[in-house]
């Protein structure tokens, strides 16, 4: 068994040489070149004096330099920092000071966007460019620009001292919904238990091809990667612009397993799918599936199995939903991955009865070490679990609470309630934007739809829905249907309808934050 993440490409390499690893476009490469371009990624990372442990920042779009760069940090007993590259510079500037990264690895166009803004990052001494065109490379005061090409053509430099599984591997961040974003350490151990466990429950094999949507700084999206490389499977790259643009992927590539958040979902069910669409399944993740968007992709794609998930990016991945048990209970999040825990707990520790909320507990490998240079909010987070009859024990465990409400029914499956720092308070209860969104699906007419708790002087909070409309719908003809299915404190005491596509943040979930920003002047109540 491979103990670190980079393992996974250079054991395929050995197994397969010949089999298709990655694709990107018109490039395809078998294990052995991508193990080939993986080592040369580390040769030149360690020719430039990376230490162990210290970070090297990926940011541009999906494509082999990228990959390369990432498990050749790895390789080179670094830690590689996936960046998305929507951000802005000051919002790069930010993570890479954050985490003192020392490398960054992007292409040369958007290091011309980000240049004014690295003069924030004191810890970063090179920039290696990816330039296709050949063009002059931009300069950056105080920092050397490297090209690709060139960076692979120095001579290698000390190879790195042999890794362990709890050596940090990689800082992945948060989306920044709740503040500035937060950089989770993981280990190799963790990203291995991680692609072993969701490759095994989605019967990865050899023969599967994975598509490549998400972000590769969403742990859902890298996880696409791992999972892949775990089982000498493909992984195929793609930067889409336009829904249809997966869809033909799909078509083109032989896809047999695709991963989204719902906000895609959403665009992609309606779509014409081929009658003989390769798809041996598909997995949602990152928010719950509302269940017109669940049931038109079920009828849109009959042979592929549904896997309906929950992660966070502090456990990576920690519930799921066989899709023999999607028919009885399509609103449960399932039960705990393979080599997981997953607890619900009540406020003191104690676990909670069936049907009980409380909050949502992961213990075992997949728990991450913490937030980069943050022991407070790592304390809030990360606290010590004590294993039953354990009390002996001198060194403690840590699980993860995730600050999401949850209950278990009597036989064990969970159901997700709401993020705790989402829950409305209105009239003395406490509220679920999820219930009151659910309901505004269901009655039709609606693409997207957010709840919101806005200031109320004797309410605490009014739940204000915003939703853009299909088919001419009205805010008061959505009012007047959701108001049979909900009880006075959970209806609306308005609904805005949006011009447009709600925003998202760069993990392509609704924003709540900027949606409570943008429409602060609809919130008067």
């Amino acid at each position: 068994m491979s103990d670190l993440i980079h393992d996974f490409i250079f054991d395929s390499a050995r197994r397969t040489p010949g089999a298709e690893a990655l694709v990107y476009g018109a490039r395809r490469l078998d294990y052995a070149a991508l193990a080939g371009a993986v080592r040369s990624a580390a040769d030149a990372l360690a020719a430039l004096g990376l230490e162990r442990g210290e970070r090297v920042a990926v940011c541009m779009e999906k494509n082999v330099e990228n990959v390369a760069a990432m498990f050749g940090a790895a390789a080179a007993g670094g830690v590689f920092v996936p960046v998305n590259p929507l951000l802005k510079p000051e919002q790069v500037a930010y993570i890479l000071a954050d985490c003192n990264v020392r490398i960054l690895v992007t292409s040369a166009d958007r290091l011309r966007l980000l240049a004014p803004a690295l003069a924030q990052c004191p810890d970063l001494a090179t920039v290696i460019a990816v330039n296709p065109s050949g063009a002059a490379m931009p300069e950056v005061e105080g920092i050397a620009v490297l090209s690709w090409d060139s960076a692979l053509a120095a001579p290698p430099g000390t190879p790195p001292r042999a890794g362990i599984d709890t050596d940090m591997a990689a800082i992945l961040y948060t989306s920044g919904s709740t503040g500035k974003p937060k950089g989770v350490v993981l280990s190799h151990r963790n990203l291995v238990a991680g692609a072993v466990s969701v490759s095994t429950y989605l019967n990865n094999t050899a023969q599967d091809r994975l598509l490549a949507v998400l972000p590769l700084s969403f742990d859902y999206g890298l996880s696409q990667l791992t999972t892949a490389f775990r089982v000498g499977a493909t992984a195929v790259l793609l930067n889409h612009l336009l829904p249809r643009d997966v869809v033909k992927a799909v078509t083109a590539e032989r896809i047999t397993g695709l991963a989204a958040v719902p906000p895609l979902w959403l665009q992609l069910a309606p779509l014409s799918w081929p009658a003989d669409c390769t798809l041996r399944y598909w997995t949602n993740s990152g928010g719950a599936m509302q269940r017109p968007t669940l049931d038109a992709l079920r009828q849109a794609l009959p042979n592929a199995q549904p896997y309906l998930m929950y992660g966070l990016t502090e456990a990576f991945r920690s519930t799921y939903l066989p899709p023999s048990e999607l028919q009885r209970r399509p609103d449960s999040m399932g039960k705990a991955i393979p080599n997981a825990e997953v607890l619900v707990l009540r406020p003191d520790g104690s676990e909670c009865d069936a049907n009980e909320p409380g909050e949502l507990v992961h213990r075992g490998a997949l728990v991450s070490l913490g937030y980069w240079n943050d022991p407070a909010k790592t304390a809030e987070r990360f606290k010590p679990y004590v294993q039953p009859n354990g009390a002996g024990l001198t060194v403690q465990e840590w699980a993860v609470w995730s600050g999401d409400t949850v209950r278990r029914d009597a036989e064990g499956f969970l159901y997700f309630i709401s993020r705790t720092d989402e829950m409305i308070k209105t009239s003395g209860y406490r509220v679920s934007p999820t219930e009151v969104e659910e309901v505004v699906y269901a009655k039709g007419g609606v693409l997207e739809a957010a709840a919101i708790g806005a200031p109320h002087p004797t309410l605490g909070q009014a739940i204000v829905v915003i939703a853009q409309g299909a088919d001419g719908a009205t805010a008061e003809a959505l009012l007047a249907a959701v108001k049979p299915h909900l009880p006075a404190y959970m209806l609306p005491q308005r609904i805005v309808m949006a011009d447009a596509a709600l925003p998202r943040n760069p993990n392509g979930k609704i924003d709540r934050k900027l949606l409570s920003l943008q429409y602060a002047d609809c919130f008067q109540t």
